[in-house]
Formats: C-alpha cells, structure tokens, sequence
C-alpha cells in the first residue's frame, strides 16, 4: 500500500486547500482528512475488513482527488521552513536531545492536521537545533510553529524560523527572539 495520499488544489478565491487518505492497520480504518491549508482539518473514518479494502477506498480517493482538480504539489515547487532553537553546546545534550524528540513530535502532528506538510529531518550543528519542514505554505506555517512551540512550551523564546525556496540555501528570516536579522543553519 502506498502510505499516504496528499493532495492541494487552490480555490476560486485563491486559496489553498488539501485532502489527504490513508489506512491505519492498527484501527482497521480507512481515514481522510480535508480542509484549508492553515486550519484545523476535518477528519473522516471509515471501518475496513482489510488492506485490499483500503487499497480500493484509496484508489476511489486518488481518482475522485483528480476529478475535483487536486493534485500533489512537487517537492520542488514547495518550501523549506526551518525552526531552529539556539543551543548552549556545539553538539547539544542530553536535555536538548529531548526538547528536540517533543518538538518534532508536536510540529508533527499540528502541522499535519492543518496541512501544512511534513517534519523532513532534524539536526544538531554548530551550537543549534535545526528542524526541517517541507511546506506548501511559508508564511502560515511559520506561524503555525509558533503556535504549536507557544502551546507546547518548547522554549519560545530560544526558537527563530526561517525559509528558502526548495533548492535554495539562502534562508529568509521570518521569526528571532532578538532584533536579528538574518538566519544561517
């Protein structure tokens, strides 16, 4: 089975909006999940007798996605946000190992729910904690990382956030705790 579906289509007005399916094994469910890239999804489940039963909602999905003009946006044509927390080691301890499993795990699952992409990888380099985020949307998910960090109680006031184009390496400032003006991983 193919994992996921993610799908984006922008609207009369212009605006963003995403579906996306997949089979949880564990739930013998068949879920999907619609909504406004930014907001909080709307989420649908549906009892399965098995994968192969999935493997049809899945299909039926991809095909009814592609009739209503969704489609999935290529890697290259999405973003690279980074949030980014400022470390007291070079290569980070062990407190900051956790901070950095609680805020992958938190950005996650806020970001997903909104569709706002997905937690790529993260890093320790050069006194930071680096995480990386592939989004169709810099400016709503720069704001959703600050949402989700506030909320969660990652430390705000160590985190700054910046973006680039896909193949880019020059990062964008987009949030400091200090008057900063620039961002480098």
């Amino acid at each position: 089975m193919s994992g996921i579906i993610r799908v984006y289509k922008r609207n009369d007005e212009g605006v963003l909006e995403f579906r996306e399916a997949w089979f949880d094994e564990d739930y013998s469910q068949f879920l999907m999940n619609h909504g406004i890239v930014g907001h909080q999804s709307k989420t649908e489940e549906t009892d399965v007798a098995d994968a192969a039963a999935a493997e049809g909602l899945m299909d039926a999905f991809a095909v009814q996605c592609a009739e209503d003009g969704f489609a999935e946006i290529p890697e290259e044509e999405q973003f690279w946000v980074v949030a980014q927390y400022a470390l007291k080691t070079k290569d980070g301890t062990d407190r900051d190992r956790y901070l950095e499993e609680k805020a992958k795990d938190a950005l996650i699952s806020h970001l997903a729910w909104r569709g706002l992409g997905i937690v790529d990888r993260s890093e320790f380099s050069d006194a930071k904690l680096n995480i990386f985020i592939l989004t169709p949307e810099v400016n709503k998910t720069v704001n959703a990382i600050k949402v989700c960090i506030r909320g969660e109680d990652l430390d705000f006031t160590k985190l700054s956030v910046g973006a680039a184009s896909f193949g880019g390496t020059s990062f964008k400032l987009k949030h400091s705790p200090k008057a900063a003006n620039s961002f480098t991983l």
